[in-house]
């Protein structure tokens, strides 16, 4: 599960328990990535606090499934097997269209993000890649490719905060060597129109 003490959902008091109740799926499952902050529970209502309001969130603009589709890519990039298959299940959910999801991992996983985005996607797709493999040779002109591909501001501000957060999780995955064993994969947030209602479905 992961190489750190963790706190099972039934041996759970007090306000860890009442951030499992928050965040638990079916049957009491609670995703390792969440279990794995049961030492220092603060820390998982700030994971949740960021990942609820960067891709669960009515104020969105950009699809659901891009943006799952952008953490998919990330976490390809780190090398994140957890987020990875967690994430597409969700995008692939959401998607709903079994060929383009297959396309979209193929795509992702031989790093060719042509072959099946194009136009505003294919540039998000291409900031979301330099932003993670060379953040520090981001430039201005990567932002003025979104904007002339029609994307506002707001939105780019979405594809930033996606990339960011994955970043983050799939650092803690694998710094701490969790592991799907035991997950529902695939489970999410799905209520964007309430911050504060993390249940996954």
């Amino acid at each position: 599960m992961t190489w750190i003490t963790t706190i099972a959902y039934e041996n759970a008091t007090g306000k860890l328990k009442k951030l499992y109740e928050r965040v638990k799926g079916p049957d009491n499952n609670v995703d390792n990535i969440m279990l794995a902050h049961s030492l220092r529970p603060h820390s998982m209502e700030g994971h949740m606090a960021i990942y609820k309001n960067v891709i669960h969130h009515s104020g969105n603009k950009t699809p659901k499934w891009l943006l799952e589709a952008c953490g998919v890519y990330v976490s390809h990039i780190n090398g994140c097997h957890y987020c990875f298959e967690h994430h597409y299940a969700g995008m692939e959910r959401l998607l709903n269209d079994a060929e383009k999801s297959t396309a979209i991992r193929e795509a992702v996983i031989n790093d060719t993000p042509e072959s099946a985005f194009d136009g505003a996607q294919l540039a998000i797709m291409q900031y979301v890649r330099k932003l993670t493999i060379t953040p520090a040779e981001m430039v201005k002109d990567d932002v003025i490719a979104l904007q002339k591909q029609g994307l506002d501001d707001g939105e780019i501000l979405e594809i930033n905060q996606v990339t960011s957060y994955f970043g983050y999780a799939n650092r803690m995955v694998l710094g701490l060597g969790i592991n799907t064993d035991d997950d529902i994969i695939g489970l999410s947030p799905n209520n964007s129109d309430d911050p504060d209602n993390w249940n996954h479905t």
